[in-house]
């Protein structure tokens, strides 16, 4: 076998230098040791398969995943459940009914759920101490390398449903993985747990697993619910000092790979690995003066290519790297549609990836007949709405359900529809989609919001997740929470739509009322003023990412300007992590570029784990926060990376603003790429505290209204007859293709 196929699997760093990839190496995850949990490992994945590389005692564990591992059994009892009744028990104060039904059955069993794969150990002990451990994040490689010279590499391949390791300069031939797998069947009773620790595996209930080992394969086989299975296939090599292998994790099939290695000439899988991660870096960058802001970015955005597929399940709240705890994996690993799967697609539309966004509203289309039949079952609505809580196949999991079951979560996730369309302008997606979506989320909050002659309301209404799940949860008006979902879905709806079909809509928003507001801004609700320090900023959703609030409008900048000083005053005692990060953008709304700053830089600081992760609580022992834990969830990572771009680049009711929110500190900042609503792509320079130029190529072509750093400055590649110009906004009829480039004079 010639060397050059080996090096080309394993040895493969050579091939950074002939990347043009936007991170540098100062973003990589880089450790003088390895990480010792398993929410610190090194994370590896392709959307479908995810890997977390950590030490564990003295072996390398390799925690190995899948996106569609679950356990997807009926919740039982859920759908005893009726909306009428639960108002009815509201009124009559005996609440707790409601939560025997809605909420205990969530704590008490302990599927449906997220399920974790397997892990591979490799006993490393002779290799003495671990000498360097890193992510390449511009080629998603991790590489270990050991004080007696024996180097490890390991990437998921970014397209196939496979992962690969390697070891080099190995002395000993006998060197083998061994598979552990999960302790879903040792005989114990299991602890119950609890669904932010995690309940015991063995509570599932499942058959034994069977382990077949062969002298260079192992594959596992694992029961799970109602005759469904999963199978874990390692296959391995030995070529003098060279251990090669691969893995693949596969759901109610038998596992397959193709061969590892079958003769010398046979091209690897290494190349079209790297140009999908080539393609992926290309297609945006950004360049802060801020190194750790800088860094945490890029972590996060590589994180985003590892999780999201447009074939994929959405992102959940560990996605691919379930925990490898022994337990279930926190809130059991679901699909929370209260905050969490809506800001994990944030950054993917600015960042130009409307192919990974895309896998948001592929699953929700998918899911969406189980989500009707849902909608009238439970409200006795026609149309669609989504519970805020449920299962890889769209069923709900109850759990609080003023949030897990509100009457209008399908208005929040309906906004990536919106957006699906509106970043990429495709107008077969608005067609056959984003207008039928809407369509049928506008149904059904137009039926349940009829009051008679009066202004609309909700039968009930909720503020997530103020007063968590006692009955003081329950308004009866509109919070500002649901009244911002429910006026922005009707002025969706319109938008999509001809305008004798989009009056119909106007005029049902017309028929809502304004929003709760005190002295103080905002209010929760009527009668309930924003004044506890809370993790969800669920009263300020019109402010962002809704944007039905307009910083340029003199009424909207005065209630924006309150409320953001009131979220200040409150302080950020009961925030989380992913807090942090949606106040930044909030701020950024407002142009409060340094405040936005802070909110990030605490983020990045106190909130997240030695390998970026996420995780929850304040990890520098409650400078922040009272919460102190350290459940790990994505959503935070990527409401960060949106609140860089919301920095840069913001799009307010047909107004492009570039560097809107940049500090007056960033005297060096620049961005390639970033895409806006209308599809277009912008490009700007900031150097020596002076704005020097913008670019705009049109993918789609439309008209552009755009507000630009400077007062004066002089155009290339366009026509001045196509324009109409003010001090700093701009008119633009661009063609489809077409570039327009402004400097400062």
């Amino acid at each position: 076998m010639k060397t050059a196929v080996l090096n080309s699997l394993f040895i493969l760093m050579a091939w950074g230098s002939t990347l043009n990839a936007q991170p540098q190496i100062q973003h990589n995850l880089q450790f003088s040791s390895m990480p010792t949990k398993w929410y610190e490992a090194l994370p590896l994945g392709n959307g479908w398969l995810g890997v977390l590389l950590w030490q564990k005692n003295d072996n390398i564990r390799l925690s190995l995943d899948r996106v569609d591992l679950w356990d997807d059994r009926p919740m039982p009892e859920i759908d005893k459940l009726r909306f009428a009744w639960v108002k009815e028990q509201v009124l009559k104060n005996q609440y707790d009914t409601v939560q025997a039904l809605g909420d205990v059955p969530y704590e008490k069993y302990a599927a449906p759920t997220k399920i974790p794969g397997a892990a591979l150990e490799f006993d490393c002990r002779a290799f003495g101490p671990v000498k360097s451990a890193t992510v390449d994040i511009s080629l998603a490689l991790a590489t270990i390398e050991f004080s007696n010279g024996v180097r490890m590499n390991n990437y998921v391949h970014a397209v196939e449903q496979i992962g690969f390791f390697g070891f080099e300069n190995l002395k000993d031939p006998s060197f083998i993985p061994e598979l552990l797998i999960p302790n879903y069947n040792t005989g114990k009773t299991g602890t119950t747990g609890n669904s932010v620790e995690g309940q015991s595996l063995e509570r599932l209930g499942y058959a034994k697993g069977t382990v077949e080992k062969k002298v260079n394969a192992i594959r596992y086989h694992q029961p799970t619910w109602d005759g469904h299975y999963y199978e874990v296939l390692i296959e391995w090599k030995q070529i003098k000092h060279v251990l090669i292998g691969q893995w693949t994790i596969s759901v109610d099939r038998t596992a397959r790979m193709p061969p590892l290695i079958t003769s010398a000439d046979e091209p690897t899988r290494w190349p079209t690995h790297l140009e999908w991660w080539q393609r992926y870096w290309s297609k945006s960058s950004v360049h802060l003066p801020d190194t750790a802001l800088e860094k945490q970015y890029y972590l996060d955005m590589y994180k985003f290519g590892s999780v999201a597929r447009s074939t994929t399940p959405p992102i959940s709240l560990q996605a691919i790297w379930t925990a490898d705890n022994g337990n279930l994996p926190p809130w059991k690993g679901d699909y929370h549609h209260d905050l969490n799967t809506q800001l994990s697609y944030w950054p993917g539309y600015a960042a130009n990836h409307l192919d990974l966004t895309a896998s948001y509203t592929n699953w929700l289309w998918q899911t969406k007949a189980e989500n009707k039949r849902w909608t009238k079952q439970y409200f006795g609505t026609d149309g669609l709405n989504v519970p805020g809580v449920n299962t890889i196949s769209g069923k709900p999991m109850g759990g609080w359900i003023q949030y897990s079951m509100s009457p209008t979560t399908s208005a929040w996730v309906a906004q990536h529809f919106y957006w699906q369309w509106r970043y990429g302008m495709d107008r077969v997606f608005l067609k056959q989609k984003a207008q039928p979506y809407l369509r049928e989320v506008a149904q059904h909050l137009e039926q349940i919001t009829r009051n008679g002659n009066g202004p609309r309301k909700l039968p009930l209404s909720s503020s997530p997740e103020v007063f968590n799940n006692s009955i003081k949860a329950w308004f009866l008006d509109f919070s500002n929470h649901d009244l911002a979902l429910v006026k922005n879905a009707f002025a969706m709806t319109a938008q999509t739509l001809k305008p004798a079909e989009a009056n119909q809509w106007k005029q049902v928003e017309a028929e809502l009322p304004n929003f709760s507001q005190t002295q103080t801004g905002l209010d929760i609700a009527p009668g309930l003023p924003f004044e506890h320090t809370h993790r969800h900023h669920a009263h300020l959703m019109s402010i962002y990412p809704l944007k039905v609030l307009n910083y340029a409008k003199e009424s909207d900048r005065v209630l924006m300007e309150k409320s953001l000083d009131q979220l200040e005053k409150v302080g950020t005692r009961e925030w989380t992590g992913y807090s942090f990060a949606w106040a930044a953008c909030l701020q950024a709304q407002a142009k409060r570029g340094d405040q936005a700053v802070d909110m990030l830089k605490k983020f990045a600081s106190n909130f997240c784990s030695t390998n970026s992760f996420h995780v929850n609580g304040d990890q520098e022992g409650g400078q922040y926060s009272n919460f102190t834990y350290n459940p790990f969830t994505l959503e935070g990572n990527f409401a960060f990376a949106q609140g860089i771009h919301e920095l840069l680049l913001q799009y307010h009711d047909g107004v492009v603003e570039v560097f809107p929110a940049v500090p007056d500190s960033w005297t060096d900042v620049s961005f390639t790429d970033l895409r806006t609503e209308g599809a277009f792509l912008l490009s700007a320079v900031k150097k020596d505290g002076v704005a020097r130029s913008v670019s705009v190529v049109a993918e789609q072509g439309g008209h552009l209204k755009i507000k630009l750093p400077f007062s004066s400055w002089t155009m290339s590649n366009f026509p001045p007859k196509r324009m109409k110009s003010s001090i700093h906004l701009i008119e633009l009829n661009l063609k489809k293709g077409e570039k327009v480039v402004f400097e400062k004079k």
